[in-house]
């Protein structure tokens, strides 16, 4: 089995890849797609060494079709057109010889040897256009590029990403992660299980399969914020080919499928818990603890410019509390335009905080992408959500340094008493909203009335 899926990562590559050649399936906006750490010089390299390697064997050539009977050595059937393509590689689906149906990952030619020039060349470019323009800091491009391009390049650490993130998460029912066939994958062809639904920022497809949009995005919050304050192990790639909607057939309910799992943060226990706690402090609008901790995650006297930042909100809204009002069109261009303004203090502020940080911001702009495509941004839900987590991640940071049992048992009181709080304010809002809580507020001003 090993041998043959050595094979495959040989032989699949060139003949599925042929196929978007001959054919012209290649879209240049899907394979333009490029992750941290890389600039557009990156792909340009990589996208033109994979498309002149294809010339060498023409699709429906002799040769094309020897390869293909290879293939059929491993799979009942295998789908030439590619489900989708990237800068690294392309997803295709096939049944195997036993009739279990896959998603076959498959990494392109030459991408691993290319790799390390890309770098170089990023690098070289960079400390060009520093020497032009002295304020453009943006040289941590290239460190994150060459701790993260490996990892990516590497499938069989996916595999491990996939089932460390679904067992980190398994008491959530509505997520699933597709399941690694390990006997045919290597760490450039990676066999998984074939799940497809919707992408997770296509509201009409929502309303088309009943799926309740609201329901999505909330759940989308809870995995987010169970990861990054809780767990500390972060999927930092979800944009929305990455993160797919379906309503189960059987029981109604509505799944997030969470794929590509090649790019994760781990983030440090100090780091984990100053971010949680400035997330506590700009739910509150406590501005002196929002300072305190933008300053320890290194933000320094940019704080007010790095709590934009993060929750893509103007100081105004920040300063009055995030979850006090939606974001209206104008306060959402006022950001647009100061985003231009504040360059050189953005990427000095970029520099200057720790590496963590850096996928967090992009994991948190894809969010609210998402958030934005669905109409759902900004939902006091998402932003109570945020909060349990907190608690919890803070509470049982306190408990683990603690060694009095009074004091746990003092933590832990305290933990109960605010989740108790926010469950309460939940349905505040849920009975302020719902019918039935229109129906008991009038009740009760009727009563109100009548003892007058």
């Amino acid at each position: 089995m090993a041998r043959r899926a050595l094979k495959l990562a040989s032989l699949t590559a060139a003949a599925s890849g042929i196929y978007m050649y001959g054919n012209k399936f290649l879209d240049p906006n899907d394979f333009g797609i490029v992750r941290v750490g890389r600039a557009i010089a990156t792909t340009a390299v990589i996208t033109y060494d994979y498309l002149t390697s294809l010339r060498s064997v023409p699709y429906g050539t002799e040769e094309y079709e020897f390869l293909k009977s290879q293939i059929k050595e491993l799979f009942m059937s295998f789908e030439d057109t590619p489900l989708g393509a990237a800068s690294l590689a392309q997803v295709h689906k096939a049944v195997l010889q036993d009739g279990r149906t896959v998603a076959v990952k498959i990494q392109h030619p030459k991408v691993q040897a290319q790799s390390s020039k890309d770098i170089l060349l990023m690098e070289v470019l960079l400390l060009v256009v520093k020497q032009i323009f002295p304020d453009f800091e943006f040289m941590w491009l290239v460190e994150e590029a060459k701790k993260n391009l490996p990892l990516e390049l590497d499938f069989l650490h996916e595999g491990r990403n996939a089932e460390k993130v679904a067992y980190m998460l398994k008491n959530f029912d509505f997520l699933k992660v597709p399941r690694i066939y390990w006997e045919l994958s290597t760490r450039r062809v990676l066999l998984m299980e074939f799940m497809e639904g919707g992408q997770v920022n296509d509201r009409a497809y929502m309303e088309r399969n009943g799926i309740n949009v609201n329901e999505i995005s909330r759940n989308l919050g809870k995995l987010y914020s169970e990861m990054i304050f809780v767990n500390g192990f972060v999927h930092c790639d979800p944009h929305p080919g990455n993160v797919l909607v379906k309503k189960c057939p059987t029981s109604g309910k509505a799944h997030i499928i969470l794929l590509d799992h090649g790019l994760y943060q781990v983030l440090s226990e100090s780091f984990r818990m100053d971010y949680c706690r400035l997330w506590q402090a700009l739910i509150k609008a406590d501005m002196k603890r929002v300072q305190k901790y933008s300053r320890r995650l290194g933000a320094g006297d940019l704080y007010p410019l790095f709590a934009c930042m993060l929750t893509a909100r103007s100081w105004e809204s920040v300063n009055r509390g995030i979850d006090q009002s939606p974001v209206s069109a104008s306060e959402d261009m006022e950001i647009r335009s100061n985003a231009a303004a504040y360059l050189p203090q953005i990427t000095q502020l970029l520099n200057n905080v720790p590496r963590q940080m850096l996928l967090l911001l992009k994991t948190n702009d894809l969010l609210r992408g998402i958030e934005s495509a669905l109409h759902t941004r900004a939902s006091a839900s998402s932003f109570l959500n945020m909060s349990r987590c907190c608690i919890r991640a803070v509470s049982t940071y306190q408990r683990s340094k603690s060694l009095s049992l009074y004091r746990r048992a003092q933590i832990s009181l305290t933990e109960a008493l605010s989740l108790w709080q926010i469950n309460l304010y939940e349905l505040f809002l849920w009975l302020k909203g719902s019918q039935l809580g229109n129906w008991v507020i009038a009740l009760l001003r009727r009563m109100h009335h009548s003892t007058y």
